[in-house]
């Protein structure tokens, strides 16, 4: 068997379900005989995908890999002799009678089936034919009749779509195997970016930069093997500077061979084409090279054909890997090179094109800096407008190269870095700007950004002192526009500081100027700021959600989809909707805004938060898990900092707590542990609650002394929180004194209602007052801020006072309802639930539904369930039967319950006597 291509990457990237796709149908998952066809680029991961599958398969199965190699088609079985190569147990009479040309093609075909029938036997195989587009028709043949034997094995072949047509033998293989057998095709795309970005950090045991693992993604075209190649060649260098560094001789030789016999004008096309850009418009390409139109289609069919460049659009065309581009342009000379981006240039401001970063390209190019310049800024603002945030930062970018200290590139820059969640850059970009701002509004909405990039950066010191600057200048300023905003920045700042009364003061005020001076966008700013904070408190939150509520549709029509996005987030993220269908659509809402704004974190991010949101108010606890888990793997290849660093971690850990996953908390814990500017009381509440479900007594208590001194530095509470650890405590075994402490510190004035209830009622139950936690149960078993879960629970809580008072049906009513709430739910609240209902002699919420009827009755009662039949009371079935009446009785009643019956008169017509 051939040695497998190795990757760079440890781990394999991308391609899990793939995976588990495969695995399934290898023995001893799948008895059977099963085909599968993988089909990819060259370079996409098609041979570390079957390495990963036989890397599963179970040691005594028998695996045969043969590859195909250009030149095949005249060496017949060329892949069968790869597969078999150095295997000392193929007989060498049977190896010649296939080599031997003058046996006719059935015979050696049989001949090639005899020698894998020797070699499998009966065992499970795995037989691998890889690069199928080169096989020779013998090979073709034999792979389709191993496909139509029988026995536990798994037949896969690889292949390369864009290299096969009609007359190669695999076109009619595949097509013969999709009549006759279940194929399972499975078809590699490139890595996304967020796959590229977990791949770089897999190979460097870092998380990589954003924007390095954007431009490495561009530069690659998210091919795995081109990325592996870079990393390979050039070990030592940081991921930011493998952007710049050019290409390796070797990866470069394979590129350019795939233009090297070009005729002259085809050349000559090609190089115009990769000085014009990533998009090469057919006029434009025209226009540069002089090229007819009929003469330039026939060069641009065959470079479509040999896979140099694809269709991207009517009239449009790309480059199939940036790479090759780039091995292009490397060889033409600097002058060749400048030519073209005059010609371009010129072209382009003939036409008046709409197009200001393929400008900005072209004048660069040619050295036109006044031209870039003006395209960049025109760029900048345009981008920003369609929400663009990281084409703009380039743009802008590209223009402070030039003039670093031109406000509105820096305003630009400032803003689409913090839209593109580029934070260090957005800080570095906004202080610049807001030092060098001519006017005072300019210097405001400097403040506003610098505020907000502060808090997501978690830098809390800095946000009092931008605040103190922002105060400063509004004392410097007239009443108007300048003023107003300001007050805006500064309402933003208490309000994310959690100073709500100071918020909502400089929220009126800037909402006064707004409308003395008729200023829209402060105003809708002012409002949102106010709304935001209304909905903080459970006595105000109805008139900030009326408040958001308005403000959405005047935000989106004016064209300020922040402001709207960031108030569709509020209004799904503290009490959502009533309506579920609702909350699914203010949620779509606010990420097709967040896209339109280009605000990245909403778009993404809290999207996933969202989703998992509305799978919990579902009662779905694995979907919410999911939604997670999947919003976790887009971020977790990316080096961030402040609040996105690992915006899904906690959230997620609070989840695997709910489910009894508690090795995952432990690695989130871990993970979060090395991040800087955790808020102080998340890691000891994570520990704490771990704690407790472990049992684990001194950690527990360690956690809890911790997490008692970072509360008392922090001014909010979350009833949530406090339900949670409350509910662990519990488990844990808590002294009572020592719960009634953490509960009273861990609740205050601002609590939500329901919240404050279910933790009283908790405790009451605890100090065994019954009928005070019995009456704070049913007063919120209906409540709509709480969901599924919370409600089961509430439920469960209920049922244990009412038993505790020997009411059972009262209790056997409650733990129904729970039992339909937690249906989607697991760990210790349905734990909670299952002693309940085995205290009722209930089945646990989870088992299997009961038979019923006569078939549910066991020998000994069919016995008595005749008896009855014939009349005979408890004393006499005693009698006949040697047991006590008591015991009869007892008897009496199981088979009522199981037949479904209240009479015992009605046995014999259920059981046909």
């Amino acid at each position: 068997m051939r040695t497998f291509r190795g990757g760079a990457s440890p781990v394999m990237i991308g391609r899990e379900s793939e995976l588990r796709r495969l695995v399934r149908l290898a023995p001893p998952a799948s008895e059977g005989a099963a085909v599968a066809v993988i089909a990819g680029e060259p370079g996409i991961g098609k041979t570390r995908l079957v390495h990963e599958v036989l890397a599963q398969v179970p040691p005594e199965t028998v695996v045969l890999v043969g590859q195909a190699e250009p030149g095949s088609l005249s060496r017949p079985y060329e892949v069968l002799l790869d597969a078999i190569d150095g295997r000392p147990e193929v007989d060498e009479e049977q190896l010649a009678a296939l080599a031997d040309a003058s046996r006719s093609p059935v015979e050696r075909l049989h001949t090639g089936l005899a020698i894998l029938a020797d070699l499998i036997g009966d065992a499970p195989a795995v037989i691998v034919f890889e690069d199928l587009h080169w096989a020779d028709s013998e090979s073709a043949a034999l792979f389709e009749r191993i496909a139509d034997q029988r026995g536990p094995r798994l037949l896969i072949g690889t292949y390369r779509p864009d290299e096969v047509d009609r007359r190669q033998p695999v076109a009619g293989l595949l097509a013969r195997l999709e009549r006759r057998h279940a194929v399972t095709h499975v078809r590699l795309d490139r890595l996304t970016p967020a796959q590229t970005a977990a791949l770089l950090a897999a190979v460097t045991g870092a998380p990589a930069p954003l924007r390095a693992a954007t431009a490495l993604h561009h530069r690659t075209g998210g091919n795995p093997f081109f990325l592996e190649e870079l990393l390979r060649a050039l070990p030592g260098y940081a991921v930011e500077a493998l952007v710049e560094q050019p290409l390796p001789w070797s990866l470069a030789e394979v590129l350019r061979r795939q233009v090297d016999d070009l005729e002259p004008l085809s050349h000559r096309i090609v190089e115009a084409a990769t000085v014009l850009g990533h998009r090469i418009p057919f006029d434009l390409l025209a226009d540069v090279t002089g090229a007819g139109e009929d003469e330039l289609i026939a060069v641009l069919r065959d470079l479509v054909t040999r896979g140099v460049l694809v269709e991207s659009g009517e009239d449009e065309f790309a480059f199939r890997h940036a790479l090759v581009r780039e091995a292009i342009a490397d060889q033409m000379l600097g002058r060749q090179r400048r030519r073209l981006h005059e010609a371009a240039l010129d072209v382009l401001l003939r036409g008046g094109t709409s197009d200001p970063a393929m400008v900005a390209h072209h004048a660069r190019g040619a050295g036109r800096y006044d031209d870039m310049i003006a395209a960049a800024r025109g760029g900048t603002a345009l981008y920003l407008s369609i929400g663009s945030a990281y084409q703009a930062l380039q743009l802008a970018e590209m223009g402070l190269d030039e003039v670093p200290d031109d406000t509105d590139l820096l305003a630009g820059a400032a803003r689409a870095s913090w839209l593109a969640g580029l934070l260090d850059d957005a800080l570095r970009y906004g202080r610049r700007w807001h030092g060098l701002a001519p006017a005072a509004t300019d210097r405001a909405e400097a403040l506003y950004l610098l505020v907000r990039i502060a808090w997501e950066s978690r830098e809390y010191d800095q946000m009092r002192a931008l605040t103190g600057d922002i105060e400063t200048l509004i004392a410097q300023l007239p009443p108007g526009a300048a003023q107003a905003r300001a007050m805006t920045a500064i309402a933003q700042s208490s309000y994310l500081r959690d100073e709500f009364e100071d918020a909502l003061l400089w929220c009126d005020r800037a909402l006064a100027l707004a409308a003395e001076f008729d200023l829209p966008a402060v105003r809708l700013t002012a409002l949102l700021e106010k709304g935001s904070t209304l909905t903080e408190r459970a006595q105000s939150s109805a008139e900030g959600r009326e408040i958001l509520s308005a403000l959405v549709d005047e935000a989106e029509k004016a064209g300020e989809w922040v402001l709207a996005a960031r108030a569709l987030n509020k209004l799904v993220q503290d009490a959502p909707p009533t309506s579920p269908a609702e909350h699914a659509e203010i949620l779509e809402r606010m990420r097709v805004d967040a896209e339109r704004a280009g605000l990245e974190s909403l778009s993404v991010a809290t999207y996933f938060q969202g989703r998992a949101r509305l799978a919990i108010r579902a009662g779905d606890l694995r979907a919410a898990i999911a939604a997670l888990e999947e919003g976790r793997e887009q971020d977790r290849g990316y080096q961030r900092r402040g609040r996105w660093a690992d915006f899904h971690g906690v959230f997620l850990a609070g989840l695997y707590l709910e489910a009894g996953e508690f090795d995952r908390v432990d690695q989130i814990i871990d993970d979060l542990a090395t991040l800087p500017n955790n808020p102080p009381t998340t890691i000891p509440g994570l520990a704490f609650h771990l704690a407790c479900r472990r049992h684990d007594l001194p950690r527990a208590e360690a956690a809890l002394k911790e997490l008692m001194a970072d509360l008392a530095e922090q001014n909010w509470r979350s009833g949530e929180q406090a339900h949670d650890l409350v509910s662990a405590a519990l488990e844990l075994g808590l002294p009572v004194d020592r719960l009634d402490r953490t509960a009273a510190v861990l609740l205050d004035a601002e609590v939500w209602d329901a919240y404050r209830t279910l933790v009283e009622a908790q405790l009451a139950e605890v100090h065994g007052r019954l009928a005070e936690a019995l009456a704070g149960y049913e007063s919120i078993t209906e409540d709509p801020a709480l969901g599924p879960a919370l409600r089961g629970t509430i439920r469960a809580g209920a049922a244990r006072c009412l038993l505790a008072q020997d009411r059972r049906a009262e209790a056997t009513a409650h733990v129904e309802v729970a039992a339909s709430l937690l249906r989607g739910w697991g760990g210790w609240r349905v734990a909670q639930l299952d002693q309940v209902r085995a205290r009722l002699g209930l089945a646990p919420a989870d088992a299997p539904e009961a038979v019923t009827g006569p078939a549910a009755l066991t020998p000994r009662e069919r016995e008595v369930a005749v008896l009855i039949s014939d009349g005979l009371t408890n004393t006499e079935l005693a009698r006949r039967l040697y047991i006590s009446p008591k015991t009869a009785a007892v008897h009496v009643s199981s088979i009522l319950r199981k037949l479904g019956i209240a009479s015992r008169t009605e046995v014999a017509g259920v059981i046909g006597r």
